[in-house]
C-alpha cells in the first residue's frame, strides 16, 4: 500500500475492502443520493460568477450512483444549489439529467425552488410563481419533484398559514406525488424558523398538519435536522404512505435501518462519497444481514460527522474534494471557487477518515492526488 507524508509523519494508506457491485437496486428501502456537481477547470467559477460545469464528468457521476442501484437526487444543496449553482445552471443540470435518467431508467427527483428570485419577494403569489416555474422544468425533465425550502418563503412567511397557502397550491397542480424538505438552520442560517414556528416542535406540527391535508399529493419529506429523535417522532405521527427521507448526515445507520415502529428511508449527501458502501449495505438489508449492514455503515460514520462538522453548510467541499482522491474527477475545483471554505487541516483529516472508512476504492490514486494537494498547500509531500 503507498505511503505519504502528512505534516505530522508517515501515512500508510490501507487496502479497501472490495465490494460487490449490486445486479439491482435495494427493495427494503428508497435511497437517493444527493449528487454534487463537477465544475469546469477552465471556466470562470469564481465567486459571484454563472456557474461553468465539466458536462461530462457531472453526468458521468450520476451514472457511477445509477449503476450502484441508488437513486439521484439532482440540483439539491449538495449540487452547491444556493451556494454557487445559479438558476440557469440549474436548469440545464435538470434538463440534461432528466435525459440521461429516461435513457438508463435511473431513478431521479430534483429540487424545486425559488432561487431565481434575485430581490426580496414582495409577496407569496410571487414566491409561488417561481416555484411554478422550476415545478415545469423539473416535471418536464421526468423526475420527481422535490419541494425545496426556500429562503425567499422563510423571509416573506407571517407564519404557518403561509406555508399552507405556497405548498398547498403547488401539491395540488404537481403531476406526481411530491417530496417535501425540510433543511435546517445548520445547513442554511436563512432558513430558521421555518414552516412559520421557532420551536422545531411546533415546525413538525405546522408541516404535519399540511402533509395530513394534502397526503394524497405528498410521497414523502426529506428531514435535515441531524435530530434523530425529532425525526423518528415526525415519522411516527406521518399518515400512512408518506415516507421519511432521512437527510441526518450523522445518524443515518439508525434511522435507515429502523425499529419495530418503521424506517426512514434517505435522501443523502453523504451517500455521494460513501455511494458504494452505501449500496453494499442496504443489500444487506434486503438479505436480512443487520450485521453486515452495521459492520459496512460503521466506520462512515466518523468520516460523516467530520465532513458535516460546523459549519455545516461548508461540507459540500469535502463532497468534491473526496470525489477528486476517488477518481470521479481529475481535479479539485468548484463552483464559486468554493473549494477553499475548507481548511487545509480539514481536508488531511477527512482523507485520513475516508481512508479508515474504504471509500477510497484506489489508494495509488488517492496517495498521489492528495501529495499534490499538499504540495500545492505548501507542504512536503
Amino acid at each position: 500500500m503507498p505511503t505519504l507524508q502528512l505534516p505530522d509523519g508517515p501515512y500508510r494508506l490501507r487496502t479497501p475492502e472490495p465490494l460487490p457491485r449490486p445486479s439491482r437496486p435495494a427493495t427494503g428501502r428508497i435511497a437517493f443520493a444527493a449528487a454534487h456537481v463537477v465544475a469546469d477547470p477552465l471556466g470562470g467559477n469564481a465567486p459571484g460568477a454563472p456557474a461553468a460545469l465539466d458536462w461530462e464528468a457531472t453526468l458521468a457521476f450520476r451514472h457511477h450512483l445509477w449503476s450502484l442501484g441508488l437513486g439521484v437526487a439532482d440540483a439539491m444543496d449538495t449540487a452547491q444549489r444556493g451556494t454557487g449553482l445559479d438558476w440557469a445552471a440549474t436548469r440545464e443540470l435538470i434538463t440534461r439529467t432528466g435525459a440521461e435518467a429516461r435513457a438508463t431508467g435511473g431513478r431521479l427527483a430534483c429540487g424545486a425552488g425559488t432561487d431565481q428570485l434575485t430581490a426580496p419577494a414582495r409577496s407569496l403569489a410571487e414566491i409561488t410563481a417561481a416555484y411554478e416555474e422550476q415545478l415545469a422544468v423539473v416535471e418536464a425533465a421526468g423526475a420527481q419533484p422535490v419541494l425545496m425550502a426556500s429562503r425567499a418563503l422563510a423571509a416573506l412567511a407571517r407564519g404557518p398559514e403561509d406555508y399552507h397557502e405556497v405548498y398547498g397550491r403547488l401539491i395540488a397542480q404537481a403531476r406526481r406525488p411530491v417530496i417535501l424538505h425540510w433543511l435546517g438552520e445548520m445547513f442554511d442560517p436563512a432558513l430558521a424558523g421555518y414552516w412559520g414556528c421557532a420551536h422545531p416542535d411546533r415546525a413538525a406540527e405546522a408541516v404535519l398538519a399540511l402533509i395530513k391535508e394534502h397526503s394524497s399529493g405528498v410521497d414523502g419529506i426529506k428531514v435535515s435536522l441531524l435530530d434523530a429523535d425529532r425525526e423518528v417522532a415526525l415519522r411516527r405521527a406521518l399518515p400512512e404512505g408518506v415516507r421519511l427521507y432521512t437527510g441526518d448526515d450523522f445518524h443515518y445507520p439508525q434511522l435507515i435501518r429502523g425499529d419495530a415502529h418503521g424506517h426512514s428511508d434517505a435522501l443523502l449527501g453523504v451517500f455521494d462519497p460513501l455511494a458504494a458502501t452505501a449500496a453494499a449495505a442496504l443489500q444487506a438489508l434486503d438479505a436480512d444481514d443487520p450485521e453486515r449492514y452495521e459492520a459496512l455503515l460503521a466506520p462512515t460514520v466518523p468520516l460523516a460527522r467530520h465532513l458535516f462538522s460546523a459549519p455545516t453548510f461548508r461540507y459540500k467541499t469535502g463532497v468534491v474534494f473526496l470525489a477528486y482522491l476517488a477518481g470521479h474527477q481529475n481535479h479539485f475545483t468548484m463552483v464559486a471557487g468554493a473549494q477553499s471554505a475548507r481548511s487545509v487541516t480539514h481536508l488531511i483529516e477527512l482523507f485520513r477518515l475516508a481512508d479508515a472508512a474504504g471509500v477510497l476504492p484506489d489508494p495509488e490514486v488517492a496517495a498521489e492526488r492528495m501529495r499534490r494537494f499538499l504540495s500545492l498547500a505548501g507542504m512536503t509531500a
